[in-house]
């Protein structure tokens, strides 16, 4: 992990398209601006953590459902 150091009101770049700034710190709590092209997915980890769950629980409910309808035109054949 890259570790850097900023004051308020300054800012990191990643890549050539995202800028993250710190706008606050307050006791815990550090206020982030991030400027990124509209094409980015911007989450909080608990967010991206909880998205990424669910698509992967879609995942197996839909390879279910295949594998029951495989069974089903199986037996029927």
């Amino acid at each position: 992990m890259l570790v850097l150091t900023r004051k308020v009101n300054e800012s990191i770049m990643i890549g050539d398209d995202i800028e993250l700034t710190v706008l606050s710190v307050d006791g815990e709590q550090i206020k982030l601006g991030i400027n990124a092209p509209k094409q980015v997915e911007i989450h909080r980890k608990e967010i991206y953590l909880a998205i990424q769950q669910e698509n992967g629980d879609a995942l197996k409910s839909e390879a279910t459902i295949l594998t029951s309808l495989s069974e089903y035109f199986k037996k029927k054949n």
